[in-house]
């Protein structure tokens, strides 16, 4: 945002989804600059598929900035089932909260994406220029398609109206308020989501681009499945059979009981697809067989070498430690987390 032009009111989507919260938190611990009101808002304030109560919530709020986190989201099962709902709902939000904006003359939008938008066949590590050069992975084009077009409604704006609308391209997140569920869940990379707040303030405040902007740890940074399991069974000190799943093939692993660590009839599973390594840790009787699942894109890798441009010195949370953040957090409220 540069230097601040009068009050500035940050509107936040989705405000009350992982991403949301932890924006939330990283404000409320001392992110928020003087002359900022920060507003963050959830589906219970407004739906945002509904034209006339998404321009009622801009009027009310009459925000100058605007992150745009909202959306209809579910892991590679229920994206594989809905399609076509992902696709209506999606789009009918991002268009309404896009439109609004320019009406009530919203300064800056920031809107989120994902790497699902990548093409299914491409080259790697993929980057910010390589959207739109082919189809999407079958299992969640509805979603992928959705989001590419609000990178397509950002340059429109900008071609016709001067708007500074723009998007950043998160890998897969995860933390504290995740999503847990088996049917529901996404994928764990290696970026926790206090990260991610911290790069969205950063990109309302000072990327000024309308091209999207990447926001991943290094190459250097990726984790094998076996690497995921072994820190997660760690962090949780979890002694029993661990169940590892690549899409439809299946392996169980033993990790040697001793200390003071979760025992039996807790069961341990994590599955690789959906490109990247989705993490489950759920209640069930030991040597209980799991139903094989489909297949999602195995291959994400993205650079963030635009991200280190800016930003060459930025510090992510190390993987390890974030797994055992995000343990810790789904031990203490398992009985509140979505599974």
């Amino acid at each position: 945002m540069g230097e601040p032009q009068g009050s500035i009111r940050i509107l936040v989507t989705g405000g009350s989804g992982l991403v949301g919260r932890a924006i939330q938190k990283v404000v409320a611990d001392g992110a928020r600059l003087p002359g900022e009101d920060w507003v963050f808002v959830s589906s219970k304030d407004a739906d945002l598929t509904d034209a006339a109560q998404t321009r009622a919530l801009f009027e009310k709020v009459r925000p100058t900035h605007v992150i745009h986190l909202a959306a209809m989201v579910g892991g590679l099962f229920r994206n594989i089932k809905y399609n076509l709902d992902f696709w209506r709902k999606n789009m009918h939000i991002n268009d309404n909260v896009l439109h609004s904006a320019f009406e009530v003359g919203v300064r800056k939008v920031v809107s989120c994406l994902s790497t699902c938008i990548f093409p299914d066949k491409t080259s790697y590590p993929i980057d910010e220029t390589m959207i739109h050069n082919g189809p999407p992975h079958s299992s969640n084009f509805g979603y992928s398609y959705a989001k590419r077009m609000i990178d397509v409604q950002n340059r429109a704006y900008f071609q016709q109206h001067g708007c500074t609308f723009t998007a950043v391209i998160p890998t897969n997140v995860f933390g504290p308020h995740d999503n847990f569920s088996i049917e529901d869940g996404h994928v764990l990379p290696g970026l926790i989501h206090k990260d991610l707040a911290r790069l969205f303030i950063w990109v309302l405040r000072e990327y000024d681009e309308v091209e999207p902007i990447i926001l991943s740890v290094g190459e250097e940074d990726e984790v094998s499945i076996q690497e995921v399991a072994e820190a997660v069974v760690e962090a949780m000190d979890f002694h029993g059979e661990v169940t590892v799943s690549f899409g439809s093939r299946q392996e169980t692993v033993g990790f040697p009981a001793g200390g003071h660590g979760c025992d039996a009839p807790m069961a341990l599973t994590v599955s690789a697809g959906g490109g990247g390594v989705c993490c489950f840790l759920l209640e069930a009787p030991p040597g209980k067989a799991r139903q094989a699942k489909s297949d999602g894109q195995f291959k994400k890798t993205a650079s963030n070498g635009k991200l280190r441009a800016y930003l060459p010195n930025f510090r992510f949370t190390p993987f390890k430690q974030a797994v055992r953040e995000t343990c810790a957090w789904f031990t203490d409220n398992y009985e509140q987390a979505r599974k």
